[in-house]
């Protein structure tokens, strides 16, 4: 078999190194490290507990002072007490080595969170436009003094959880980061709400301000959390990654001199950022496979930053079998 068929390198049972901590998939022409840094780990932690402790505070808050848009405030906190939980967990997985059982390891258990994260604040989005359209029809005494106190605490702690999230050396195509930030602009969205709706209260006693704000926070929320539910659903799904031009890939392939067909490609994302590919190359001749396998390599990596790639051979006389249920996608040379 060619180099291009590396599979996940096993070794015998005796060999301590098996599984190392420090483990790189070497799978086709990519290697690459899969490693998160701890103070990613700790970021989340210490997030994860100055939200959940004040969102039990303002919770308790808003039943006490009878206010929608700070018992939604407290909602969003506990949506983010949850996202901050599953995204430490998903943390602690994704740099676990991988397996005869799962040869990828855990890289997409950040993904998975992140679309946990998505469905969730979407669920919660639903229930506090329900009881805001509820408020509206029957209103509700609201206490406007204790909710102008409680809100802007919370503010104050959202934007402390914000600047433990915050690290310019995080990826962006790092799920589980924006979707706590997510859930974290969320709650400042619903504690500046709720701030204004206990200081016009206060001051005209308007009720229906309080699931009006709510209204209006829902409305904010709900594009930014279907661009990550969209999102992490396609990497889920193994679609081909936003920023990767399909048919252009197939094109560059094909213009590649000796190559004659290029079939059953396909591109995915193992994990966010880290596209793959793999495709079946029809060339004219066998001997110039090395020259071609190289120059395909360098110019998948420039061009469509795509490094991790398997790509298999065939000789022009080889015909290809497909299953009929197999949509394959054919790529061929007019003069072929």
């Amino acid at each position: 078999m060619p180099d291009t068929d590396r599979r996940l390198c096993i070794r015998p049972a005796s060999d301590d190194t098996r599984h190392h901590a420090r483990h790189r998939h070497e799978h086709g022409d990519a290697s690459h490290p899969h490693h998160y840094q701890p103070r990613s780990r700790k970021a989340l932690f210490c997030a994860l507990l100055l939200t959940a402790g004040f969102g039990l505070v303002e919770f308790a808050g808003g039943l006490w002072a009878g206010s929608l848009a700070l018992i939604s405030d407290a909602g969003h906190m506990a949506t983010d007490a949850a996202s901050l939980l599953l995204g430490w967990i998903a943390l602690l997985f994704v740099n676990r080595p991988a397996s005869r059982n799962l040869s990828f390891g855990y890289l997409r258990a950040e993904v998975l969170a992140a679309f946990v994260n998505a469905l969730a604040m979407a669920t919660l989005i639903g229930v506090i436009v329900w009881e805001a359209a509820h408020r509206m029809l029957v209103p509700q005494p609201v206490a406007g003094g204790a909710v102008t106190v409680i809100a802007a605490c919370g503010l104050l702690v959202n934007l402390l959880v914000l600047w433990v999230l915050h690290d310019r050396n995080t990826p962006a195509h790092e799920l589980n980061r924006r979707a706590a930030s997510l859930h974290v602009i969320g709650d400042m969205f619903g504690s500046l709400a709720a701030i204004v709706a206990g200081v016009v209260i206060q001051t005209t006693g308007w009720m229906l301000i309080d699931p009006l704000l709510s209204l209006f926070v829902c409305v904010l929320l709900a594009r930014s959390t279907w661009n990550l539910l969209r999102e992490s659903a396609l990497v889920l799904m193994e679609g081909v990654p936003q920023q990767i031009d399909y048919d252009a890939v197939g094109d560059a392939l094909l213009a590649i001199p000796g190559v004659t067909e290029v079939h059953d490609l396909h591109i995915w994302s193992m994990a966010p950022g880290q596209p793959a590919l793999s495709a079946h190359v029809r060339v004219a001749d066998m001997q110039q496979w090395a020259g071609i396998l190289e120059v395909s390599r360098s110019m998948l990596r420039q061009q469509f930053g795509i490094d991790h790639m398997t790509l298999q051979p065939e000789a022009v006389e080889e015909k290809v079998a497909t299953e009929p249920t197999q949509r394959a996608v054919l790529l061929k040379k007019a003069d072929a």
